[in-house]
């Protein structure tokens, strides 16, 4: 891990072998963050489990929730990637630089764009 590194808690964050981390990344563990084997991340990266209320009522009550995260093996996931709650990603993923990954992504594709869409079966 490159520093500065920014976590919730730490303890919710579960990585495999040779993991890298750039600089500036952020996971906000208040949920469990698994990690696979050969795992990139660039720069960047933020992994989000907290959420809040769409609803202006409900958020006003203080109410948070979090949704765990999982992420396979071989994935890359390139700088300034956000990956969002409740999100699993398969084995072999590539997330391009600056992709919003807001649902499943299945195993050995590459995802970009706002939101993260299938671009290449590899």
């Amino acid at each position: 891990m490159e520093s500065p590194v920014f976590f919730d808690y730490g303890c919710n964050t579960h990585v495999g072998k040779r993991f890298y981390m750039n600089a500036m990344c952020v996971i906000l563990d208040c949920a469990r963050v698994d990690i696979g084997d050969d795992v990139l991340f660039g720069p960047s990266v933020q992994v989000y489990t907290a959420e809040h209320p769409v609803d202006p009522a409900a958020r006003l009550t203080g109410v948070e929730s979090a949704r765990p995260i999982k992420i396979g093996d071989n994935v890359w996931v390139g700088g300034g990637a956000i990956i969002l709650p409740g999100v699993t990603i398969g084995n072999g993923v590539t997330i391009g630089a600056g992709s919003v990954v807001t649902k499943d992504v299945p195993d050995n594709v590459v995802v970009v764009g706002n939101p993260a869409r299938i671009v290449k079966h590899v």
